[in-house]
């Protein structure tokens, strides 16, 4: 698979797979599709390139190989140890992403492949709709390393699949499958590994035969549960920051890359 048209990326994959539609695969199969730096770079620009492809009517989001893609990639986040200005620099992204997302114009669908964490799970969550691996882990692992629970997950869990919910899994950082995340509402669909991609195909083939802009417009009124919410996303991230530079986080942090 290579670029097409407008998008010029390294790390993610793009097909015309039918007409109107766009198929974008995070391409980095031998890591999982975790985000090391021009792919997390690639991300912030996505929605926007999506946005302004006049061939476009519909676009879904898939990972290659066996992931969709769990967040950030280890090696370069051992690397990274207390690089200020490195984790700064992560942080305005990832409000970028989360803030594209929020206000793309054209239906997204995420065909969730696999494994889903950090960012990518956020992608995969704040697609319009979102479409699971039956049997794929999906987890905000925040706790699990010492970070406080945070970027996007202390924004959209709540509001996708309750408080309750939200807390139990947040605050544990336990993993879930994507049985469980349809059944707490988390997620759209969840379906068999080889039906993902076929499905939501199918959602983003029915989304691009409608008014774009009554699709505009019905999406840009949902996402203001989005855009209310979004100063609980800039605390949270802030929060990771800040525990970040915490003294105690490094014993949390795995050994191996």
């Amino acid at each position: 698979m290579s670029s097409t048209g407008a998008y010029d990326f390294e790390h993610i994959a793009v097909e015309r797979p039918a007409p109107g539609l766009v198929l974008l695969t995070l391409n980095r199969p031998e890591r999982m599709n975790a985000t090391n730096d021009v792919l997390h770079g690639e991300l912030v620009r996505l929605p926007a390139l999506i946005d302004a492809d006049p061939d476009a009517r519909a676009a879904v989001v898939t990972g290659a190989g066996r992931a969709f893609c769990v967040g950030g990639d280890w090696a370069d986040i051992a690397s990274d140890g207390n690089d200020y200005a490195n984790k700064i620099r992560m942080m305005r992204e990832t409000s970028q992403i989360l803030t594209a997302l929020i206000e793309m114009r054209k239906p997204l669908v995420s065909a969730i492949n696999g494994p889903a964490a950090g960012i990518g799970l956020a992608l995969g969550l704040l697609a319009d709709i979102s479409v699971v691996n039956e049997e794929a882990n999906l987890s905000d692992g925040h706790l699990r390393i010492g970070l406080a629970a945070g970027d996007h997950a202390a924004m959209v869990w709540p509001l996708l699949c309750s408080m309750a919910k939200a807390k139990r899994y947040l605050l544990t950082g336990d993993k879930l499958n994507g049985r469980e995340a349809e059944r707490i509402g988390l997620v759209s669909d969840a379906v068999p590994a080889a039906d993902v991609l076929s499905l939501a195909l199918r959602y983003a083939a029915t989304l691009a035969e409608r008014s774009p802009l009554a699709v505009e417009l019905s999406k840009r009124a949902l996402n203001h549960w989005w855009r209310q919410a979004m100063p609980i996303f800039e605390a949270s991230l802030g929060y990771e920051m800040v525990t970040a530079f915490d003294p105690d986080q490094a014993a949390y942090v795995p050994s191996k890359s």
